[in-house]
C-alpha cells in the first residue's frame, strides 16, 4: 500500500512510557497480519464510501487499526458500538479538506484485531489504548468527537490528557453514571439469550441498521456497518460492549466511569457543541442531553428533530455544517 503525496509515512517508534501505560508502537503494513490487511483491504460493497488509507498500532501487543487524513488543527473521532470508524467517514471526507482528522477502531471493532479474552473489553482498556494512540501521535491541540461509547472513551482520555484537548464535539452519547438502559439493551445483557443474540445471530449490530436510524440505510451504508461483523469470534467486543455498561459499584466497570464522570468538571469552560438526533431512543435527550446541558451550561446545542441515533447518518449534513460552524467560530491559534 503506497503512502499518498503529502501523507506522513508510516514508521513503527515506540511511545515514552510510565508505569501505568500499556508498550505501544506505530506499525508499518509489513508488520500487520495478512489476513487483517486483506479484511481491510477488502471493503466489497462500500469501497466508495470508504476510501482511506488504512494505519495500525499496537497496544498491549493487541493491533487496532485507524485512519488518517488530512492536515491541520487535529480532529479525533472515537465511535461506539456496533460501529466503527466508518460511522465517521462523511466528517472525515469533508473535514480533512483543512484538518488532520484521525479516527480509530477499538479493539475488536471494524478493522482492529479482535481478541476472544473478554477481559481486554473494559472501559479502562479502552481508553487505555486511545491514549496510546494519542501519545504515539503526540497529538496536541486536539478537538474530540465522541458517539454512543465513544464519550465515555473519549471524555475519559480527555480527562487523563486534559492539557491535551481543547474543544468538544458530542452527538448522541454518555460519560457520566446512568441507570438508564433501554428494554432493547437489557435483553442482550442476559445470560446465554444476550451471548446467543449477540454473537450466533448478529441480532445487535443487525437491529441498529433499522433501530439506530429514521432514514432508511443505503444499500453501501448497510454493508460498511455489518462488514466488520460477519463471525461469531467477530462480534465478540458488539457484545462485551453491552455487557460493560456499569449499573452497580460490583462492576467491572463502574470505578472507571465514575473517574470519568468526575473528570468532566476540567472541561466546564472549554468549547462543546452538541449535536443530538432527538428520536435516539437509547441516549435519550431526557437522561443524556439534558444532563450534558447541566453540566455544561455554555455549551452550543443543534438538536435535530427528525434524526435517530445515528445522527451522522439521518442528518449528515447538518451535523458536518453545524461541526464547522463550531470549528470556525472557536478557532485554535
Amino acid at each position: 500500500m503506497k503512502t499518498r503525496p503529502g501523507r506522513r509515512p508510516r514508521i513503527a517508534i515506540h511511545a515514552p512510557m510510565t508505569s501505568s501505560e500499556p508498550v505501544a508502537r506505530l506499525l508499518t503494513p509489513e508488520l500487520i497480519d495478512p489476513n487483517l490487511r486483506s479484511r481491510a483491504a477488502g471493503r466489497s460493497g462500500f469501497e466508495d464510501e470508504y476510501p482511506f488509507t488504512s494505519r495500525w498500532f499496537e497496544a498491549d501487543g493487541h493491533v487496532q487499526h485507524y485512519i488518517d487524513e488530512g492536515q491541520g488543527p487535529v480532529l479525533l473521532m472515537v465511535h461506539g458500538n456496533p460501529t466503527w470508524s466508518f460511522a465517521w467517514r462523511r466528517l472525515v471526507r469533508d473535514l480533512s479538506r483543512d484538518h488532520r482528522v484521525i479516527a480509530i477502531d477499538h479493539l475488536g471493532c471494524g478493522f482492529s484485531e479482535k481478541p476472544q479474552d473478554r477481559n481486554v473489553y473494559t472501559l479502562d482498556g479502552h481508553i487505555q489504548r486511545l491514549s496510546a494512540l494519542v501519545r504515539l501521535l503526540n497529538l496536541q491541540q486536539v478537538t474530540l468527537f465522541g458517539h454512543d461509547w465513544g464519550g465515555a472513551i473519549g471524555m475519559g482520555c480527555a480527562g487523563r490528557m486534559s492539557d491535551r484537548f481543547r474543544r468538544f464535539v458530542l452527538m448522541n452519547t454518555g460519560a457520566f453514571l446512568s441507570l438508564a438502559i433501554p428494554f432493547r439493551i437489557a435483553l442482550c445483557r442476559i445470560p446465554l439469550l444476550g451471548i446467543l443474540g449477540d454473537r450466533g445471530f448478529n441480532l445487535f449490530a443487525r437491529a441498529a441498521l433499522t433501530m439506530a436510524v429514521e432514514k432508511p440505510l443505503t444499500p453501501a451504508a448497510r454493508a460498511g456497518f455489518i462488514a466488520p461483523y460477519d463471525s461469531w469470534a467477530n462480534r465478540v467486543a458488539v457484545h462485551e460492549f453491552v455487557q460493560d455498561i456499569p449499573l452497580n459499584p460490583a462492576h467491572r466497570s463502574y470505578q472507571t466511569l465514575t473517574e470519568v464522570d468526575q473528570s468532566l468538571s476540567k472541561f466546564a469552560k472549554h468549547p462543546m457543541q452538541l449535536i443530538w438526533g432527538m428520536k435516539d431512543w437509547c441516549f435519550t435527550p431526557k437522561n443524556f442531553l439534558n444532563e450534558f446541558r447541566r453540566r455544561f451550561p455554555d455549551a452550543q446545542t443543534l438538536e435535530l428533530p427528525q434524526a435517530g441515533h445515528y445522527v451522522f447518518e439521518d442528518a449528515s449534513d447538518q451535523v458536518i455544517q453545524q461541526a464547522r460552524t463550531f470549528l470556525q467560530h472557536n478557532s485554535i491559534d
